[in-house]
């Protein structure tokens, strides 16, 4: 069964408050635990959060201001000191691979860790895996910084009305997928005939950035998409300036883009607890679809897909 959510570790832009940790998320996809733009306090946030290190495979950093990165040290370290055992990769723009360098030997400590890095250089896949691609794109900050998209490969949805119309059960099923075909009371049934086309799932992870081209195709047609929301639309010109996004900008993505579910994060210290439905209710107000506010420790499902 598919086990597919978001851990939201800290949802805090810049600064930390009394309610929010720095940024922090982790996506369980599968048997898969990407860890997005670790900030200050990650470490502990997995604490409370039930989050183990050896739960993670693959880290992804944005960009290299400090409430996205400034946790990785305190993890590194961690999941060395727990001994996890399998390759974890960690993306990352290589623009500043000196910046990388410093973090990753931020103290001394035993480092047993098996970690591969993937600078990324420019837009395209940086990840293929069976169960997903990972594609990277610039964004447009006052720093390098890339946005994340998690692609699923399409497959086929298996029909039970035509299958046991056939009577074609068990093991059979199994094999009419992985062979495509079968001998049937009387013919070939083919997998195209027993099945409909299944759309792969689509997660996205954009932060820090102003309205630009890499934002919407990032977005595009996302199941899930965490998006930065710094300011409320009364800041507009200050997000343009320090090269953010309004809450009202983010509504405008999704909804251009086709996004399912829209999780708004990265929020101003200026903004409190009660300022959260304001910036919601922006949001919603270019989306049709489901917005989120992303609260710290929350744990949010991936939506599951259509029927149709």
């Amino acid at each position: 069964m598919s086990n597919r959510e978001l851990v939201v570790l800290g949802t805090a832009s810049q600064a930390p408050t009394r309610a929010r940790n720095h940024n922090g998320y982790l996506l369980r996809w599968d048997t898969e635990g990407l860890l997005f733009d670790p900030g200050e306090g990650t470490q502990r946030q997995m604490l409370f959060a039930g989050v183990t290190a050896s739960q993670i495979t693959r880290i992804c950093i944005t960009h290299f201001h400090g409430d996205h990165c400034l946790g990785l040290p305190g993890v590194l370290q961690r999941m060395s000191l727990d001994q996890v055992p399998h390759m974890v990769d960690a993306h990352y723009p290589g623009q500043n691979q000196a910046v990388f360098d410093r973090l990753r030997h931020a103290a001394l400590f035993r480092d047993v860790l098996n970690l591969r890095e993937r600078p990324v250089g420019q837009a395209g896949t940086v990840a293929s895996t069976p169960s997903f691609r990972l594609e990277a794109r610039p964004l447009s900050h006052s720093a390098p910084t890339f946005g994340y998209r998690l692609e699923e490969p399409d497959g086929r949805r298996m029909l039970p009305d035509r299958l046991a119309r056939l009577g074609i059960t068990g093991p059979d099923i199994g094999r009419l997928q992985r062979e495509g075909s079968l001998e049937g009371p009387g013919r070939v049934v083919t997998l195209e005939e027993m099945s409909e086309p299944r759309r792969g799932q689509r997660f996205a992870f954009i932060m820090d950035t102003r309205l630009c081209d890499a934002a919407f195709a990032l977005a595009d047609q996302a199941d899930m998409l965490v998006c930065e929301s710094t300011f409320a639309e009364s800041e507009a010109a200050l997000a343009q300036e320090y090269g953010h996004l309004t809450a009202s900008q983010a509504g405008r993505i999704a909804a251009q883009a086709g996004a399912r579910l829209l999780v708004l994060t990265h929020f101003s210290q200026r903004y409190g607890p009660d300022d959260g439905q304001r910036l919601a209710g922006e949001a919603a107000s270019a989306f049709g679809g489901e917005v989120v506010l992303a609260r710290d420790l929350a744990r949010i499902p991936v939506p599951s897909r259509p029927l149709s």
